[in-house]
C-alpha cells in the first residue's frame, strides 16, 4: 500500500491518496480495511475508490465506492482507464473542512488521483 497525506487542501477540507495491487473485490475491500485499520481514515468524512479488474483474455470489471461522495468513485474509474492502469486500487481520502466544494470537490478527486500516478 503507498499513501500520500498531506499533499492537498481547500477551504478547510485534507484530501489523502492510497493505492495498490488487488485482484478481486474481496482484495479491494480488504485494501479499505486495512486503510481504515488507522482511526484517522476511519473517521475521515468519505473514502471514495475505484478499481478495474482484469484477467488477461477476458473483459475489464470496474468497481468502485463513492461513500457518500457521489460520482467520485465514476472519476477515479475514468482516469485508472485512460492510464490502462488495472488490478490497482485508488482511495482518495478528504476530511470535510466546513465548507461546501460544490464541483470543485471533483477537481480535488482527479488532483489526488494525479498526485498518487505522479509519484507511485
Amino acid at each position: 500500500m503507498q499513501q500520500f497525506e498531506g499533499f492537498l487542501t481547500d477551504r478547510g477540507s485534507k484530501y489523502a491518496v492510497a493505492g495498490g495491487v488487488i485482484s478481486s473485490k474481496a482484495e479491494a475491500d480488504k485494501f479499505i480495511k486495512q486503510l481504515c485499520r488507522k482511526k484517522k481514515y476511519a473517521k475521515a468524512t468519505h473514502n471514495t475508490w475505484g478499481a478495474i479488474l482484469s484477467e488477461e483474455g477476458q473483459t475489464k470489471l470496474p468497481i468502485k465506492n463513492d461513500d457518500g461522495e457521489s460520482g467520485a468513485g465514476m472519476i477515479i474509474l475514468r482516469m485508472l482507464e485512460r492510464e490502462e492502469l488495472f488490478n490497482h486500487i485508488i482511495v482518495v481520502t478528504r476530511w470535510y473542512g466546513g465548507k461546501h466544494l460544490g464541483g470543485d470537490r471533483f477537481r480535488r478527486v482527479q488532483d489526488s488521483v494525479r498526485h498518487y500516478l505522479e509519484n507511485k
